[in-house]
């Protein structure tokens, strides 16, 4: 009798270890900040070039900076800025974005004042040239600039709002690096050193301001996202992710440059900037997939917190 008792306690022992093992769920490691950086650098390794990123949750002020004070040329991510004007100058009642504008294809260089012109099949959106001598809204030349990245576009309102005043509206916003000298595809200028240049950093100041709604106004600050999320090119930072995320951003490219920059919002409700600028890239379809495999690292960090 005894020794059925010890068997049925010693049954009892065995099976509610099991239980307890069975039902023991493993221990998930989350990601640190640590642990992105490490990540991330074992990305952007593994491509010929130099990368920056600036990463900022908007609930928790955690952030992750990677080369953000470094010097790059901003290509098409100045357009932003020019947008951040356009509805500063309407805000002070300087313009209207309905005001109407001739569509022009002759401008001057800063260099030395000399004029020329863009060349339709150098840029990404062929559609305005069609009315160069008729009239276009500033508002439809907004659109175009951010969401096809139109330079035409974009030289016909940085002539209308005034370089100078972009680079001081940057200032005022807190942005102390970047350079907005001139408009798109000025080869003398170019070739004097006279180039419109960012950091990270300094686009990662304006788009959490855009979020926070501190740019102009919270009406002007939504009306701009809202002009952002409508970005026709997404093969970077939102390439990766899921259809639920949205992203409302600014690339950027010429040769041997690879850039993104913008918000992303989460179905959740909560959002983070992310900027991502390289150079130096011996392959550009290698530069935007390190891109495009960062920015999923930085929303597999943020989906696990």
């Amino acid at each position: 009798m005894l020794s059925m008792i010890k068997s049925a306690f010693l049954g009892f022992l065995i099976f509610s270890f099991c239980v307890t093992v069975t039902d023991a769920k493993p221990k998930v490691h989350k990601m640190s900040i640590h642990d992105l950086k490490t990540r991330v650098d074992s990305i952007f390794k593994t491509v010929e070039g130099t990368f920056a990123l600036a990463f900022k949750d908007m609930k928790t002020g955690t952030s992750l900076l990677i080369n953000a004070k470094m010097t790059f040329h901003a290509a098409s991510t100045m357009k932003t800025p020019v947008m951040i004007e356009i509805f500063h100058q309407a805000e002070k009642k300087e313009l209207s974005l309905d005001d109407s504008v001739d569509v022009i294809n002759n401008f001057s260089s800063i260099a030395d004042g000399s004029p020329y012109s863009l060349d339709i099949s150098s840029d990404s959106d062929d559609s305005l040239y069609s009315f160069v001598g008729k009239k276009q809204t500033i508002r439809d030349l907004m659109y175009a600039m951010i969401t096809m990245s139109s330079n035409l576009a974009t030289n016909i309102l940085i002539e209308k709002v005034g370089a100078k005043n972009v680079m001081k509206t940057m200032r005022a916003l807190g942005a102390k690096d970047i350079q907005v000298l001139r408009g798109v595809e000025d080869e003398k200028a170019f070739e004097a050193g006279k180039n419109n240049t960012t950091t990270a950093f300094d686009l990662m100041v304006i788009f959490e301001k855009l979020a926070r709604k501190r740019v102009v106004s919270k009406k002007a600050s939504e009306a701009m996202c809202d002009i952002l999320l409508r970005q026709k090119f997404n093969e970077k930072i939102p390439s990766y992710l899921p259809h639920d995320v949205k992203v409302a951003h600014k690339t950027g490219n010429i040769t041997g440059v690879e850039h993104d920059s913008g918000i992303v919002y989460l179905p959740d409700g909560r959002s983070y900037v992310l900027v991502i600028l390289s150079k130096g890239l011996e392959d550009k379809d290698k530069g935007i997939e390190a891109i495009a495999q960062a920015s999923k690292a930085v929303y597999d960090y943020e989906v696990q917190r």
